[in-house]
């Protein structure tokens, strides 16, 4: 094992593809949205895991999530959604420990080791850290204010359209009241809030005042990852956050690092040297067959999110405001905007 917790050359065996296979009689399906982040963490546990089960994409910038057939799985209109049997799970967490808790045996990874070990106290620590990341906060600021960016993936028309759809959200919110009477006031009032959240993370302070918290929390993990190192030494294991076993901390790590790296933060936080032993993770955990599978290359983050439902999109009445601010508030708009930005270059 080398100075940054992977096997040497010569020793290093590539990771086999998971064979999925049916783990029960009943029928497992996830509905998700490609972009969700909430529903990437699921997706990479389900992968990890090897188990058979059905996707069901819910095209949020189609609004879907709003039709009948969704909402009598949720009525909270969100992804993901997870069901096994005549069980139905809707609560990200909730779904994680679900699968976790019901799905194990000899052929099935433990990515949350046995209750009461220190491993267990150290994974639950870290994915109760990285899941309080505010992820939406950082996808809208950084949409907002691409000056604090490098290299970042989201088009530049994206800042204008969600500025546009701003300045217009006032007017939208009474035309919505006196044109869609149908609508029930819990719905107008989650769309006002939704709309006050975007505009607190138009403030460029609290911007740069949680990119600076985030910078403590990857020192944080920059140091657990060097501790690994000094107590795995001289052993021949891969290491990952929490020790030599893959788990669900690893998971909302790679998932985080892939997110704020198509934001375009990667090179103020890691790629510039100052923290190796996360670049070093980043570079390994990208090679799991279900990060491949379930993220891809993270250049074509973008386009994945719209290709499928590229023409369908085209025959649709682009998303509203609130069509629009429901999916940021899922993911920070990654597919709305670039169903603008491709309509806008190519249709």
């Amino acid at each position: 094992m080398d100075e940054d917790g992977k096997i040497t050359d010569g020793e290093e065996s590539h990771e086999p593809t998971i064979e999925h296979k049916p783990f029960s009689k009943d029928r497992l399906v996830l509905y998700h949205w490609t972009q969700s982040f909430s529903s990437q963490k699921v997706r990479l546990v389900i992968n990890e895991k090897g188990l058979l089960c059905e996707e069901r994409d819910v095209s949020l910038p189609l609004t879907e999530h709003k039709e009948p057939w969704f909402m009598r799985l949720n009525l909270g209109e969100e992804v993901p959604i997870f069901i096994h049997g005549d069980t139905i799970v809707s609560d990200y967490n909730q779904i994680i420990d679900y699968i976790e808790t019901n799905f194990i045996g000899d052929t099935v990874a433990q990515l949350i080791p046995d209750e009461g070990t220190p491993m267990y106290a150290r994974v639950q620590q870290y994915r109760e850290l990285l899941d309080g990341l505010p992820m939406d906060a950082y996808t809208h600021g950084c949409i907002l204010h691409p000056e604090l960016t490098t290299d970042s993936m989201i088009p530049k028309y994206a800042t204008a359209e969600i500025r546009r759809h701003l300045a217009n959200a006032a007017s939208e919110l009474m035309k919505l009241d006196h044109e869609e009477p149908q609508l029930s006031e819990p719905y107008l009032s989650k769309q006002k809030k939704l709309m006050a959240k975007i505009l607190d993370h138009d403030n460029v302070n609290y911007l740069k005042k949680i990119l600076g918290e985030l910078a403590m929390v990857l020192d944080q993990v920059e140091a657990e990852l060097e501790k690994r190192k000094l107590e795995y030494q001289g052993q021949k294991c891969e290491l990952w956050l929490c020790g030599p076993t893959f788990t669900l901390a690893d998971i909302c790590l790679g998932a985080t690092l892939h997110r704020l790296k198509f934001l375009g933060l990667s090179r103020k936080y890691w790629e510039d040297g100052s923290r190796p032993n996360l670049q070093s993770f980043f570079e390994r955990v990208q090679k799991r067959y279900a990060f491949r599978k379930v993220l891809g290359d993270i250049h074509t983050t973008l386009l994945s999110a719209v290709l499928p439902n590229a023409f369908r999109m085209v025959k649709k009445k682009p998303p509203s405001f609130f069509g629009a601010s429901f999916l940021m508030g899922s993911l920070g708009g990654m597919g709305y905007f670039a169903y603008w930005f491709l309509k806008k270059k190519y249709m």
